[in-house]
């Protein structure tokens, strides 16, 4: 068979792009050999509708295993109950959620996008704000922060069905046990989207949702380190309030009700391949090297947010809990837009991002996202934080001065040289 010349040439391209410059995408991380490997298997040749033990198509022997396997290890790494591993992406798990505890025009209280929030929780130009009556609460102008007493004022005001919590762009822990009070008060049940924390939270680092949260959802590829995925997790099954029925006649419970959201609710064939990905993400975050290694990201957290502060950068909420940052960047004249561009000339990898009471468009903003765990995967640690940082700041405070971004350029390849992605 001819080989595809052109498209291996851009994967090529792409990982010489990877190797060579600082990647600070919050939502960006670098997986294993034997995560990419799993991906690239033979097991993307096999359909797989249903789930295992109750497929639709034979020859689901092997994949029945390999899935139960990535269930039974997100069980452990979370201490949940009951999993499953099936979504695409956070966005189609938090889809099969509202589909399986909502009716259209429900209300929803979710986190407001243009603080931190996700487009799934409740944006109107979302499938979360076109089928659902979203209602948000965001942050404190003075502080950056949640006021939890004010999200519960909301929930009595508005009595939504569901409250999400979770965040995009939020760099603080979170407080599920005032969420669920104030959820129980309006007999709403409480989604947490862990998709960015993940790794932190799995690993005993942040709050643990499973102790106040109806359902969580996360995604699998930020700080899990695994593959571009998606899952649902219940802390303990429980009847589902909707009255929904099995054949029998019986009461289905919640987890049953998950996974027919799922499929067939809104996915055909499951990607074994990236379910065989993700067992070994899950495998990986089970050792001793993670625990370290997601130790290692909320220390370089730390680290660059108190390098931004010292240079004079507003970071939203003062700091970080977790492995994030938000920036305002307008008191150094700058918008997002400005800096992503400028940054991405010098290798440096960040992403424009509206900040709270924001006066530009999202195509512009006026902040910047950074994250800590795609470098800290590479190796780097709290003292190189500070170079990191310096490097970011000689480029913005000289944007326009095309020699001095050139000269960072060149320095970051170079020093990326110590710390090789790729065997």
């Amino acid at each position: 068979m001819q080989r595809d010349s052109l498209i291996f040439d851009l994967i090529r391209q792409e990982k010489e792009r990877q190797m060579h410059g600082l990647e600070l995408i919050a939502s960006e991380n670098f997986v294993s050999e034997q995560v990419m490997q799993a991906m690239g298997s033979e097991l993307t040749n096999k359909y797989a509708e249903g789930l295992p033990g109750k497929r639709y198509y034979g020859g689901c022997e092997i994949v029945d295993q390999a899935e139960q396997l990535a269930i039974d290890r997100a069980k452990e790494l979370f201490n949940a109950a009951w999993v499953n591993v099936q979504p695409h992406s956070g966005a189609q798990a938090n889809a099969a959620v509202m589909l399986a505890v909502l009716n259209p025009g429900d209300k929803i209280l979710g986190f407001d996008l243009a603080h931190g929030g996700h487009l799934t929780h409740g944006s109107p130009v979302n499938f979360s704000g076109k089928l659902y009556q979203p209602v948000f609460y965001g942050v404190e102008p003075d502080t950056g922060l949640i006021d939890w007493e004010k999200v519960a004022d909301i929930a009595r005001r508005e009595r939504p069905k569901l409250i999400i919590c979770g965040a995009s762009a939020y760099s603080r822990d979170w407080n599920y046990e005032a969420l669920r009070a104030a959820a129980d008060e309006v007999d709403a049940l409480l989604m947490a989207d862990i998709s960015h924390p993940a790794g932190l939270i799995a690993r005993g680092l942040l709050n643990d949702p499973f102790e106040y949260c109806h359902i969580i959802t996360t995604t699998t590829h930020k700080t899990l380190r695994g593959p571009r995925g998606g899952m649902i997790m219940l802390a303990q099954d429980f009847e589902n309030p909707f009255g929904l029925k099995t054949p029998k006649g019986e009461l289905r419970l919640m987890s049953s009700v998950l996974d027919m959201a799922v499929f067939p609710g809104t996915q055909g064939g499951p990607l074994e391949h990236v379910i065989a990905s993700k067992a070994v993400s899950f495998f990986e975050a089970l050792s001793d090297d993670y625990l370290n290694y997601i130790i290692q990201v909320q220390k370089n957290a730390k680290a660059l947010a108190k390098g931004f502060t010292d240079r004079g950068y507003n970071i939203i909420s003062g700091g970080t809990d977790n492995h994030l940052m938000l920036i305002d960047l307008r008191s150094k004249n700058l918008s997002g837009k400005q800096a992503e561009n400028t940054l991405i000339k010098a290798d440096i990898t960040i992403n424009k991002n509206m900040v709270p009471f924001d006066d530009k468009s999202p195509f512009v903003t006026s902040g910047m996202r950074i994250g800590s765990a795609a470098i800290t995967t590479r190796g780097l640690k709290e003292a190189d934080m500070e170079r990191v940082v310096t490097l970011i700041d000689d480029v913005l405070q000289n944007h326009e001065n095309e020699s001095k971004i050139s000269a960072v350029k060149g320095e970051i390849n170079n020093w990326m040289k110590n710390f090789p992605l790729f065997s």
